[in-house]
């Protein structure tokens, strides 16, 4: 769907501001690939019901003319399709952007997109891998990849993942020429500059054990590679897929009975509420995840404060008696 025309059976001034919208996504707000597939595949859909709402193609008066109701059904077709509320949240969140981009560059304007309310999300916790399971899971993934080399690459991964706090896709984005790898004089390199979401840089520094585990991957690699070449690679010699990352990680967690949350994300989860255990503020946390609101950043408080009632239930006297 990235990669489809949006003008694929909308009136000619719509297909062509659509376009517009795309150009501006990806080339000024520079959007990553999967929120721009996300959007466009969004805002097809909507367009889609409305061509079945009003019986022709749509153009920008149908846009204008769009009332609450219209983005209400909207929205109930999608519940009906099966989307789930966070589903039909991002869905809405798709369509505003085009609406608010419509409006701003003069195309057209309507009051009732903003009214419309937002699917209520049931908001979830982040689930880290616990700090007992963390070293057996870095230790099992150099066992589990069959070939010597591919088991360390996805040991390098996963700790450069936990290490580091990085997205999956922020680690595959990385270069050979940015391994953070020791040289002649044995000075490692301390930090890793991160290009992240809306290509925010941020600086993370870089633990021994992070150096380590690269440089054991790196010296097993049957793959060489120029500064600009891929870090992490595949069977292939390829910049690794996501995909086959994740596989690698179920395997992990299956070999140690490890629960299903357990994933790539779930790493990066790790790092933030391990730091937070071990007395790090929520300022610095945020600034090495490269999140742009506090909020996000004090999901991790909830994480903390549960494990909190968890050492208190099972240690404080009172909290024993209590249960007697």
């Amino acid at each position: 769907m990235a990669g489809a025309d949006l003008a694929f059976a909308v009136q000619p001034e719509l297909g062509e501001a659509l376009a517009v919208w795309r150009r501006w996504l990806e080339n000024e707000r520079h959007v990553s690939r999967h929120t721009l597939s996300a959007y466009l595949t969004d805002v097809r859909a909507f367009l889609a019901f409305l061509t079945d709402y009003h019986g022709r193609r749509p153009g920008l008066a149908d846009l204008g003319d769009a009332r609450l109701a219209d983005f209400r059904s909207w929205l109930s077709s999608r519940a009906t399709d099966g989307l789930v509320a966070a589903s039909r949240a991002r869905a809405l969140a798709g369509v505003r952007n085009f609406f608010r981009w419509l409006d701003r560059n003069g195309y057209l304007h309507n009051t009732a997109i903003g009214l419309v309310r937002h699917p209520r999300l049931r908001r979830l916790a982040p689930r880290p891998v616990s700090e007992r399971d963390t070293p057996d899971l870095l230790d099992q993934a150099a066992k589990e990849g069959g070939a010597v080399w591919v088991g360390k690459r996805d040991q390098a991964l996963f700790t450069v993942l936990y290490g580091c706090g990085l997205r999956i896709d922020e680690a595959l984005r990385l270069n050979r020429g940015q391994a953070p790898i020791r040289g002649s004089d044995t000075e490692a390199v301390r930090t890793l500059v991160i290009t992240g979401k809306g290509r925010k840089q941020r600086v993370v520094p870089v633990l021994p054990e992070v150096v380590e585990a690269i440089q054991a991957y790196l010296a097993a690699c049957p793959f060489g590679g120029d500064a600009d070449g891929p870090l992490f690679v595949g069977v292939r010699g390829k910049r690794l897929n996501p995909g086959v990352a994740q596989r690698q990680l179920r395997a992990v967690r299956g070999t140690l009975q490890l629960n299903d949350t357990v994933t790539p994300h779930a790493l990066r989860h790790s790092f933030a509420s391990h730091l937070l255990t071990d007395g790090a503020d929520l300022r610095t946390i945020q600034d090495l995840l490269g999140h742009a609101s506090l909020s996000t950043t004090q999901r991790y408080t909830e994480v903390d404060a549960k494990r909190l009632m968890a050492v208190y239930k099972n240690a404080h006297p009172r909290a024993r008696m209590g249960e007697s």
